[in-house]
C-alpha cells in the first residue's frame, strides 16, 4: 500500500512539473507531450530504483528509449503518409501499427536482446 501511495505522490508531482514546463513553451500543443509520457516514465524509474536496483532500471530505460525511437518512426511515417497522399487517418494509423511493431521488434533484436 505504501508503494502505491508513493507512486501516486511522485507521479502527481512529476506530471505537475512537466505540465508547468509545457505551459511555458509555445505552441501549446507541446503541453501534452510534456505532461504525459516523460513524467510517467520518470516516476516509474525513480520507484523502480528503490525496489529493483540500478541494473534493472538501466534495462527499463533502454527499453523506453527503443520504444520512443519506434514511435518516432511510426509518427514520421504517419505524418508523411497523411500529408503527402492525404490518406484517411484511421486507415493510415491502423496500417502503420505494423511499422511500429516492426521497428520495436527490430530494435529489440538488435539492441535489447
Amino acid at each position: 500500500m505504501e508503494e502505491f501511495l508513493l507512486r501516486f505522490l511522485i507521479g502527481g508531482a512529476v506530471v505537475s512539473a512537466f505540465a508547468v514546463l509545457g505551459d511555458l513553451f509555445k505552441p501549446k500543443s507541446f503541453a501534452g507531450i510534456f505532461g504525459a509520457a516523460p513524467s510517467v516514465a520518470l516516476a516509474t524509474l525513480v520507484l523502480t530504483v528503490s525496489t529493483e536496483g540500478t541494473s534493472y532500471v538501466a534495462t527499463e530505460a533502454r527499453s523506453m528509449v527503443a520504444g520512443a525511437v519506434a514511435f518516432f518512426i511510426y509518427a514520421s511515417c504517419a505524418s508523411w503518409l497523411l500529408v503527402r497522399y492525404t490518406f484517411p487517418s484511421l486507415a493510415a494509423t491502423s496500417l502503420l501499427i505494423l511499422v511500429w511493431l516492426a521497428a520495436a521488434f527490430g530494435l529489440w533484436v538488435v539492441w535489447l536482446r
